[in-house]
Order: C-alpha cells, then structure tokens, then sequence
C-alpha cells in the first residue's frame, strides 16, 4: 500500500532534484573540499555555490551561512554561543511551546545556574507579548523564540520581537525549522541575529542543518578543530548533504507560491470537511495566522494513539504531536501549554501537508477518518460521560 504520507513537520520526502544533484558526490566527486588540488577544490566551488543558494532562500550573505548537521545542533550552538559570548550574563528567555530541541535545553541550562524564563501562551497558542517584553533585563543573553509552531503551525511575531530586544542590546535567535521554505524570509530587513533551519523538513536529506549568524554577532564555536565554515564549526563538511540543501533550497524558492495556494486550499478542505463529519472536534491554535501546510485537530475522549494506529491499516500517515516526543504517552506539553483540556489534547492530531500532496489523497483521508474515530468512540468510557456533559 502506497502511504498517505502527511507527516511532513517530521521529516520530508527527498526531493528527486535533491537526490540527483546528490549523487555524484558520493562516488565520482569525493574530493574533500579543504584540499588544495583541483580535484577537491571542485567539490569547494560546489559547497561554495550550495551556500549561495541557502543565503538566498533566506535573504542573507553567504557568509552569514553555516552548515551544521541538523536544526538541533543550530539551535544548541544559537544558545550556547550567546551565553558563551556574553558570561556576565545569566538570563535567557524562551516559550513554554518550543520544540524540545530549546525547550529541554533551557530546562537543562535552568538546572545549572542560569535563570530560564519559559513565555507563556493563550489557548490558541499565541504568545503573551506582554509578558516577554516585561522580563527583559540587562541580564538577558538571549531571548530564543520560534518563528512556527511544529505543532499547531502557529506563526509568532519574531520579526517584531526581535526588533524590541536589539533595542535592549539582547541576542535573538529563532528556530525557523517549520518556517523556511513555506513563508517568505528576509534576512537582510531583520533584526535577527541568528536562525536555525533543517534540510530534512524542506525535502533535504536527514542530517543537514543551517544556522544563519548575523554579521557583527559576537559568536562563540560550538565545535573547535579544524578551519572549516571559517572557524565556526570543525569538522569535514558533509559534502553531498549541503549540496542537496542548496538544491532543496532552491526548489523550496520555486515552489512557495504553491505552498500558499494549492497546498493552502487542500490543507483548508481537510479541515473543513473534518469538523463538519467529526462531531466534538477542534482545531488547536491560531486558526488564521499559521503555516499552510499544517492543521492540528482534536477528536475528543479518544486516544491518538488508537487513531493513528486505526489510520496506519490505510497507510495514512499523520501525528499525534512533535515527532521528538511522540514516544511519550503524556499529552503534548505545547497543547498543555495552550490549556487545552485532556480530553481533546490526548485526541489530537496533526496534519501535515507538503507539495507531493494531491487532492486525491485529501479525499481518501476526509473518507476515511469520520469511521475511525466513531468506531473508537464505541470503544471510549469517556464517550458516553462526554456526551452528556
């Protein structure tokens, strides 16, 4: 059975562009880009255009590009670059809705002396601005905050944020991971000083990652060794991986205006259609400012665990919350977060659509879901209490 595959927040198909553009660098091109013969500096003059494809998916200079292996290691070496840079410093502020790539971080950082502030949000899980302009101080290293929610798809302000803390001389960085590739990005007309990206999540392979440094941002390198990415991070760069990013950069250029139409209005029939044959579900956070591939809906006094496992016999593939934490059984702590009640936030699922979707599929799912979760409301003590509450 070929999957119906919408679980595109987690991981993306390898665009077949990207595969192509790849596959000479694992065989006939293997020189290392460092070498001083011709036969690696080739492979360099490749990376060297892969970067320039990157910078210009995100508005920035190619120099302001730094090639990581994943959105975790560029947000991890964010973080620890700011508070390495500024030590007199022992604050920083975040979201209460971070992937957990920040958010555990912060908890861990929280433990070893440094004061976290986690930015609380309403129930539609949008942030409370108030609150995190309040708790700036001349102790701030960083204030971290993602631009999408992986979740919900919920869009923040970072733009306007970031404008407020360079105005106290504060760092700020934004995980762009969900962001990049499906909503236009200017680096150039920002105040951000630094964002974290993952190829794997715009039809890149696994283990290729970005962190965008502005110019004149005071860094500190995570990894120490070698003269590679100018200093900034040590190591043989992962050659074919960051030509397929430049690709995937490239194509993910091409394609947003599908994003935000085709893929838009097939997102919107999902939604639709399952609210109107589904009856006591929802849709979790903001329902206007978000991505457009993504909707997240709670089907009430059902687990979504059984969900997903009733939808896998048709090969439809979605998830219960961030795949870093879909192994837990506690709810999502993003829709805890957003104070969604227990018995939609364990019924939960999210959606994710990407350009490979079809109308097709959306069809097939919209078919197929209403009996799902009737057949599993059978099932539910909570169902019938539900119902009459």
């Amino acid at each position: 059975m070929k999957p119906i595959y919408m679980d595109n927040n987690a991981t993306t198909r390898v665009a077949p562009e990207v595969v192509e553009a790849m596959l000479p660098y694992f065989s006939d091109l293997y020189g290392n880009p460092s070498s001083m013969h011709a036969f690696g500096g080739n492979v360099g003059a490749k990376l060297k255009a892969a970067r320039q494809q990157v910078a210009a998916l995100l508005g920035a200079q190619p120099d302001e590009v730094l090639f990581t292996s994943c959105g975790t290691e560029s947000d991890s070496t964010a973080i620890h670059a700011a508070i390495r840079s500024h030590p007199e410093k022992r604050h920083i502020i975040t979201t209460r809705v971070e992937h957990p790539a920040v958010k555990n971080l912060g908890e861990h950082l929280a433990k070893n002396g440094y004061r976290v502030t986690f930015v609380p949000v309403d129930r539609q899980g949008r942030l409370d601005l108030d609150y995190l302009y309040k708790n700036l101080s001349d102790d701030t290293a960083i204030v971290s905050v993602m631009w999408a929610n992986n979740e919900t798809g919920t869009i923040f302000p970072v733009e306007e944020i970031a404008a407020k803390v360079r105005e106290r001389g504060i760092v700020f960085h934004t995980d762009a991971v969900q962001a990049v590739g499906k909503i236009p990005i200017n680096m150039a007309d920002s105040a951000i000083d630094m964002l974290s990206l993952s190829g794997h999540k715009l039809h890149a392979p696994k283990g290729i990652g970005v962190l965008y440094i502005r110019k004149g941002t005071k860094f500190a390198p995570f990894l120490m060794g070698g003269h590679q990415e100018g200093g900034r991070r040590a190591g043989t760069e992962n050659t074919a991986s960051i030509i397929g990013m430049g690709r995937a950069a490239q194509l993910a250029m091409d394609s947003m205006q599908d994003e935000n139409t085709r893929v838009r209005a097939l997102r919107d029939k999902l939604e639709t259609e399952l609210l109107k044959r589904v009856p006591a579900s929802m849709v979790n956070g903001d329902p206007e400012n978000r991505l457009p591939n993504t909707t997240s809906i709670a089907f009430e006094f059902i687990e979504g665990e059984g969900i997903l496992l009733l939808m896998d016999q048709y090969g439809i593939c979605a998830s219960s919350g961030s795949a870093c934490t879909s192994g837990s059984l506690e709810p999502s702590h993003v829709l805890r977060a957003m104070g969604v009640p227990f018995t939609a936030a364990h019924g939960s699922i999210r959606y994710s659509l990407s350009i490979y979707n079809t109308e097709e599929e959306i069809d097939f799912v919209i078919d197929k879901m209403p009996p799902i979760i009737e057949r599993l409301r059978r099932m539910s003590p909570f169902w019938k209490e539900g119902r009459i509450a």
